[in-house]
């Protein structure tokens, strides 16, 4: 059984990006269109790890990691940005919230897979 990562973007392209990588490298993808819809799927899904992006609306990345790090069930799942913002200050919010890394777009399949591979062990 593979393990399953959940992107979460609201660009229809960059979660079909992501998903494609993934899928490729032998993941299954449970898709989500932002935080709020993260949490909603998430506790009906056996994801092994989050890869989110900054920002979205309804919830933002930062907001669904707070909410996901404030699950006990969830709160050693890696969970990685995936985003445009690339200023020191953010990348430090992020950790603060509980972001386990941080991935600037556009990325490299090659790097997101790194990343994942690292962080899954």
């Amino acid at each position: 059984m593979p393990d399953t990562i959940m992107t979460v973007d609201d660009s229809a392209s960059i979660r079909q990006m992501v998903s494609f990588t993934l899928k490729q490298a032998g993941y299954a993808v449970i898709e989500a269109v932002d935080g709020q819809d993260a949490l909603g799927k998430l506790d009906s899904s056996a994801a092994k790890m989050i890869i989110t992006d900054l920002n979205m609306p309804n919830l933002d990345g930062i907001g669904l990691i707070r909410a996901v790090r404030a699950n006990p069930a969830y709160r050693f799942i890696p969970i990685v940005m995936l985003t445009t913002e690339s200023q020191a200050e953010k990348k430090q919010e992020g950790k603060d919230a509980g972001a386990t890394g941080w991935i600037v777009k556009p990325f490299k399949p090659d790097q997101l897979l790194a990343v994942i591979r690292k962080v899954l062990g």
